[in-house]
């Protein structure tokens, strides 16, 4: 039987709607079909469609993929720090259930205005913060993290530095997405057994497809990798169970 994947980090790039290079940078295309295609080997039972920074704060491409995608699906997006409470609450309505703040690439949020935007987002519409970091700057951005109602970091923070930090996190809360091994500089294995003893519900697993500017892409063996030496229920939790709790997938929000 294929294994059964709720997949917490994926891509959408449909070149109908808009992009903005980043760094010069443009993605290629990656439509709802193309990701259906390369996933089929799975029994992808949901899933996050993530904004990337090639994205801006454009929501129409996501919406769209969402309606095409089914109930199961949900969404994280880049927004201007001055979005409406109304706006924040119509975009919860519609299944985007995160903001993403990219530090690694730049995105559309300061670091000085996170709290403040991620407490209002929870407060508002029950949207919780997804962090593109270095853990590099973790021991700086410890504060923040500690301060918002609800977080996420992407591709298990990105490097080995202050792992010390990243775990204390892990015990207050934090979740932490199992995504892009071919893109980070850690020892995978290592980190992900180190997030799971901390606290087994903080992995989430993901694809990160169609892995843009990543060293390697996603490959199907990421998926054993992610839960390597883990039993049934434990695997079970990283690549689904974990993910659907944290989105509240078929949950109010209220």
């Amino acid at each position: 039987m294929p294994i059964q994947v709720f997949d917490s980090h994926l891509h959408v790039i449909d070149p109908r709607f808009p992009l903005v290079p980043n760094d010069g940078y443009l993605p290629p295309r990656f439509t709802v079909d193309d990701y259906r295609t390369r996933t089929a080997a799975f029994d992808v039972i949901g899933g996050v469609v993530v904004s990337g920074s090639f994205q801006g704060v454009d929501t129409t491409y996501l919406l769209d993929a969402l309606d095409r995608l089914g109930p199961s699906f949900v969404g994280v997006v880049n927004v201007p720090t001055d979005i409406a409470d109304d706006r924040l609450r119509a975009l919860a309505a519609a299944g985007i259930r995160g903001i993403r703040c990219n530090l690694y690439r730049g995105g559309s949020t300061a670091v000085t205005d996170l709290v403040a935007l991620g407490r209002r987002a929870w407060d508002v519409a029950g949207m919780h913060v997804e962090l593109y970091l270095d853990a590099a700057d973790l021991a700086e951005l410890e504060p923040v993290l500690r301060a918002l109602p609800r977080a996420s970091v992407d591709h298990l923070g990105m490097t080995h530095a202050h792992r010390d930090v990243l775990l204390r996190l892990v015990e207050r809360g934090l979740r932490v997405k199992a995504t892009g091994f071919g893109r980070v500089d850690l020892d995978v294995r290592e980190t992900l057994a180190a997030v799971h003893r901390v606290d087994p519900r903080a992995l989430l697993f993901g694809t990160d497809l169609p892995s843009t500017r990543a060293r390697r892409p996603f490959r199907d063996e990421d998926v054993a990798v992610a839960v390597e030496g883990l039993d049934p229920d434990d695997a079970r939790a990283v690549l689904v169970d974990n993910a659907v709790a944290f989105y509240r997938v078929g949950t109010p929000l209220d």
